[in-house]
């Protein structure tokens, strides 16, 4: 048999994800300043972690529930309405998963018939477009720009909207670039979707990290619960990246039947971690504040470093990410993303990983020391002065 026809051709056909070809090659080097993972360098609060200890020891070792533990997901509904402004029945509407990632998937798979369109922006995280690929969709992107800061708006959409398309996927605060949606913006793509009668799914695991002004979530918009999937998780906010627990909140029929995938795919989320989860939604606020108030005080110091080495370089508003723009080196974001690397060791991520629109960038995570960061622009500012002598 060829090798190739064991494999069907719609993964065969797949890229591997720009992120973790780049982390792979990290891996193997020493002494290397990394800006490339998207994952805090804080650990989860003490409480947290404590939390998940005394599960363990009070042998709390079994399945949940295939939607995840009562507790948890009370807590969660309590969350979320407190946060982000909508309710929800914790016992029909919330579905524990395995980090975001799971609950893009089986979202994903739920709701998309084959062949129906699912809008989402670019620069996105690597694994939007292949997930909507592997549930049978047709992916159509709608390039966010620099001069925009990378904000999507109401007439980017209306140009790209079709009768097949049945989904918008979105990711505010984003992952890479920082953008952040206003009120008026949030108010005025709610609009959009019931206008064209399509269902939302929003990942929002960035929505406690924002600076200038509290995040606004989809379904605080009136008529925006009933069409929405709202995705979020542990992983950014709480710094529990491996404890792997995400959550979807939506109305029963959609939540229903994600659960049928996730029953079969994945029976329930690991139980310690949610035990975690619990204790972070309901005694973490501190922990989280501190953490936001250093995230921003290295995005202020990164961003004045792009500033005084000459590297144009939007302010993020969220997330721990900055999205600098060096296509004027002459240099592909690979290539300049490589050379980096191998003359400075300093990794990050080139800016085309994210998708067509990333050409020309490089991502600098931020969830990284301060000390780190002032070694790595030190670094990079030489880089960047061999490319222009």
């Amino acid at each position: 048999m060829n090798p190739q026809s064991r494999v069907a051709k719609h993964v065969r056909d797949l890229p591997f994800s720009g992120i973790r070809t780049f982390f792979d090659i990290v891996a193997t080097r020493k002494d290397i300043i990394s800006l490339g993972v998207g994952e805090p360098d804080f650990d989860a609060p003490g409480a947290v972690r404590e939390a998940a200890i005394g599960s363990l020891e009070r042998g709390e070792t079994h399945y949940t529930s295939n939607r995840g533990d009562p507790g948890l997901r009370q807590s969660i509904a309590r969350y979320v309405s407190r946060e982000f402004g909508a309710d929800y029945d914790w016992e029909k509407e919330v579905l524990v998963t395995v980090g975001v990632s799971e609950a893009i998937d089986i979202a994903l798979r739920t709701i998309l018939n084959p062949g129906e369109e699912v809008l989402y922006h670019e620069p996105c995280f690597v694994s939007y477009r292949p997930s909507i690929l592997l549930a049978g969709g047709t992916p159509v992107c709608v390039e966010t720009r620099r001069e925009d800061e990378f904000r999507l708006t109401r007439p980017m959409l209306e140009q790209a909207v079709t009768p097949r398309t049945r989904v918008l996927m979105l990711n505010f605060p984003c992952n890479p670039t920082g953008a952040v949606l206003s009120r008026e913006d949030v108010e005025d793509i709610s609009d959009f979707c019931i206008r064209h009668d399509l269902l939302l799914l929003t990942d929002e695991i960035y929505a406690e990290l924002t600076y200038e002004r509290k995040h606004v979530s989809f379904i605080s918009v009136p008529g925006m619960r009933e069409r929405t999937i709202f995705l979020h998780g542990m992983s950014k906010a709480w710094a529990m990246t491996g404890f792997r627990i995400g959550y979807a909140c939506c109305p029963f029929d959609i939540s229903e039947n994600m659960m049928k995938l996730h029953q079969y795919a994945i029976m329930s989320a690991p139980t310690t971690g949610q035990r975690a989860a619990a204790e972070a939604l309901e005694h973490g606020e501190q922990a989280v504040a501190a953490m936001v108030a250093e995230y921003n005080r290295r995005r202020n110091y990164l961003i004045s470093a792009f500033e005084e080495m000459g590297v144009p370089c939007h302010t993020p508003a969220g997330a721990f990410y900055a999205f600098p723009y060096i296509g004027g080196f002459g240099l592909s974001s690979r290539d300049f993303a490589m050379r980096l690397l191998e003359t400075q060791n300093v990794a990050a991520v080139p800016g085309d990983a994210f998708g067509r629109s990333g050409i020309g960038f490089l991502r600098c995570a931020y969830a990284t020391s301060m000390g780190n960061l002032r070694e790595a622009m030190k670094r990079l500012s030489v880089f960047v002065g061999t490319l222009r002598s």
